[in-house]
């Protein structure tokens, strides 16, 4: 069966038009109104203020060089950031592990899609441990023990 040219015309202006669109609301995810507000959200996002469901660490207090998870919730996100480490990304659940050298003041930092920041911050503990001390000075005392033995030939 021969398509015409009519049919062909029709199917391509139908899938330019649906591309276009889809073109378009991304344009439009990315652009903002004067207010500072985006003007399409993301699927996976309801429109409201910025929210931090959960941040904390899977343990309170490490020894040094052991491994911790960092588990945090976003709701709303447009931007997270964990200090001190650079960035991170807007997550309903996301976890990953760290190794902090000392003790780490951790901030959470979550922008939403309407400007607003939540903020949320917590303490990992890492244990100094005890410092060396040198070795102090050891030595050994031996007892000697001489006898004398007079003998009747040096008399």
């Amino acid at each position: 069966m021969v398509e015409s040219n009519y049919q062909m015309l029709s199917r391509f202006a139908t899938i330019f038009l649906a591309v276009s669109l889809l073109v378009a609301l991304w344009g439009l995810s990315l652009a903002r109104r004067p207010d500072g507000q985006v003007w399409v959200h993301p699927w996976d996002t309801h429109p409201g203020p910025v929210r931090i469901l959960r941040f904390y660490a899977s343990v309170g207090t490490l020894a040094p060089g052991q491994t911790a998870q960092l588990c945090y919730s976003v709701e709303n996100a447009r931007l997270v950031r964990i200090s001190p480490m650079q960035s991170a990304w807007p997550a309903q659940d996301r976890c990953f592990d760290v190794v902090p050298e000392h003790t780490t003041h951790y901030t959470l930092l979550a922008e939403g899609f309407d400007g607003t920041v939540a903020t949320r911050s917590f303490t990992l503990s890492v244990l100094s441990l005890p410092v060396a001390r040198p070795p102090g000075l050891q030595y050994a005392v031996r007892r000697r023990i001489t006898t004398r033995t007079h003998s009747r030939a040096n008399s």
